[in-house]
């Protein structure tokens, strides 16, 4: 027996190269010793043509027989017969972020690797699409950095986030919970160095870059997202640099809760998020402010708990109640609660989490 092993480079995309079975790598599959690499096949009927495909076929040496040829197998992203990359068996875990109880918050996958480097990217997209949540953390210990504890990536069901707050929150849930880490933890991220301190209580809190806020001029620059979301627009702002989010002020809590926006046409604008949101109608219920999140432009229709988002909304309701720390509450189906203290160019975004789900990665 030989040991093939898949390459991506890119999401999608694999080459077939052979590796000794000693070797380690991910995505190692064995396939028998009398089987060579050809061409690329044609898909199954109605399926569309991938140029990645490979078949194994018998080498030509050996005489084939019905029998032989009838084991023959085709290899591709996209229709039957695939195999994908694997790393194997490890832990995942569902984690409800920004809420106290169960089935609630934003649900997020996790998974701890116990290597120094990640796995392919294809497998990590592939992951993240069968857990389907908004986002799925993957962390792998860095011994001996200076600068962070951690490696932090975040997966949509369709792409990499350059930031995630409920996903971030969830993996220190775990890390916490397991043992792998105690007090201040930091990620090195695509955002840069994040960190996570959870307290004897249980509650977490992230410190994030505080989002720049560029105003629109409404109704001049928001009128096609005004007829998407289907109301009128107060206020509008560009979030970034890390977050690409139009934050758009309505009349209202109950405008608010009430949206029912074309998520097609929101897609077509072309943002990460569409980030609604409206004074808090009686301030006396434990929030100041509502929101809620559509980002169909990366997968998520509506997202439950935004944490990253809350490093735009921090700043813009800060400065209108003139006060530093708020809590929020994202109105979505699920609703969560999100307590933020603006830092000048840093926010932390305080919540807790809750492990709903844990398993196995089989693959």
């Amino acid at each position: 027996m030989e040991c093939y092993r898949f390459r991506p480079d890119g999401p999608f995309r694999r080459t077939l190269t052979a590796r000794s079975c000693g070797q380690r790598g991910v995505g190692r599959r064995r396939v028998p010793a009398d089987w060579l690499v050809t061409s690329a096949t044609a898909p199954a009927e109605g399926m569309r043509a991938d140029p990645y495909a490979i078949r194994t076929s018998p080498v030509a040496s050996r005489a084939t027989t019905p029998q032989s040829r009838s084991h023959s197998r085709t290899i591709g992203h996209g229709y039957p017969g695939h195999w994908p990359p694997t790393v194997g068996r490890m832990r995942i875990r569902i984690v409800d972020a920004f809420t106290e109880r169960p089935f609630a918050g934003n649900p997020a996958g996790v998974v701890l690797l116990d290597t120094d480097t990640f796995p392919d990217d294809g497998w990590l997209q592939r992951v993240a699409s069968e857990v389907n949540l908004a986002e799925t953390a993957f962390a792998h210990p860095l011994p001996g950095a200076a600068e962070a504890d951690w490696a932090l990536r975040w997966f949509t069901p369709t792409t990499e986030a350059p930031m995630c707050g409920h996903a971030t929150l969830a993996t220190t849930h775990v890390l916490r919970n397991t043992g792998a880490a105690t007090g201040t933890v930091r990620f090195a991220t695509l955002s840069g160095v994040l960190s996570a301190t959870a307290d004897d209580g249980g509650t977490i809190t992230l410190d994030f870059p505080t989002a720049s806020l560029t105003a629109l001029e409404v109704p001049r620059e928001t009128a096609e997202v005004a007829e998407a979301i289907g109301a009128d627009i107060v206020s509008a702002h560009r979030a970034g640099p890390y977050i690409d989010d139009l934050l758009l002020e309505l009349a209202d809590e109950k405008t608010v809760r009430a949206l029912a926006p074309d998520l097609a046409a929101l897609k077509r604008i072309g943002h990460r998020g569409f980030l609604v949101t409206a004074a808090a109608e009686d301030p006396t219920r434990g929030y100041d402010f509502v929101s809620r999140m559509f980002a169909p432009g990366v997968g998520i229709d509506e997202d439950p708990v935004t944490g990253s988002a809350h490093t735009a909304l921090a700043p813009y309701w800060s400065a209108r109640f003139g006060r530093d720390e708020l809590t929020g509450l994202q109105v979505s189906a699920r609703t969560g609660l999100v307590r933020t203290a603006l830092r000048g160019d840093r926010t932390l975004l305080t919540g807790a989490a809750v492990t709903v789900i844990d398993g196995e990665l089989l693959v």
